[in-house]
């Protein structure tokens, strides 16, 4: 069963050099109070694996915004100005990985896989020094599956077995990201009793699921 901490307890977790995924797109299903959280502790040399890095003052762009960040695996990075001038000074390191391979790649790991293979980037530099496969007289370059120490991601409402459902497209990444990764915390905007949530309901199950944090519910999913 998982064990309901405070946003600052969730933050504690996570030390300098961690992988860390972190589900939203655009800050949108993103785990702010965590991350806010994360922010106020100041904890530095993170490794971020997130569809997008948001904005500087909203969403896990603020981390980056905070210097926080020393890598990044991701496939957006067009609105925050911070993400691009660390990149361009060299004090980010920045993996581009499309948005189907990098949801791909994590939940490989979460299902027990090595990688996948896939033809997106065949011909690229998204290509180089991967190993290629002829398939079917068709090319696919092996993306390895991706791993993180801790997943934060956000979810509506969790029972008290961790699982979880979503609302509406703040759904987007956060299954996935919960599936790779050695922890998982999610933050919630309600917990119920277990058997509260219809078994067809269920998007993520609690297996996935280390740690709850009770957010702030303010219509904000």
């Amino acid at each position: 069963m998982p064990k309901i901490i405070s946003a600052e307890a969730a933050a504690e977790l996570i030390q300098p050099g961690n992988r860390v995924s972190f589900g939203g797109f655009l800050a949108v299903g993103c785990a702010e109070k965590i991350v806010d959280a994360l922010v106020n502790q100041g904890t530095k040399d993170l490794h971020m694996i997130a569809i997008s890095t948001d904005y500087e003052d909203k969403g896990v762009g603020k981390l980056i915004a905070n210097n926080q960040v020393k890598s990044v695996q991701i496939s957006h990075m067009g609105t925050n100005k911070a993400t691009q001038n660390q990149m361009n000074n060299g004090t980010l390191e920045v993996e581009l990985v499309p948005q189907g391979t990098l949801m791909e790649r994590i939940r490989a790991k979460g299902a027990g896989l090595g990688g996948i293979l896939t033809p997106t980037g065949v011909g690229t530099i998204i290509a180089d020094g991967k190993e290629k496969f002829i398939i079917d007289n068709k090319e696919y370059i092996l993306e390895k599956a991706i791993s993180a120490d801790f997943a934060i991601i956000k979810a509506h409402k969790a029972d008290k077995l961790g699982n979880l459902i979503y609302s509406k497209t703040a759904r987007n990444s956060n299954p996935i990201m919960a599936m790779g990764a050695d922890v998982t915390i999610v933050e919630v905007d309600e917990i119920v009793e277990t058997g509260d949530i219809s078994p067809e309901e269920i998007i993520t199950p609690g297996i996935f699921v280390k740690y709850i944090v009770l957010g702030d519910s303010d219509g904000q999913k």
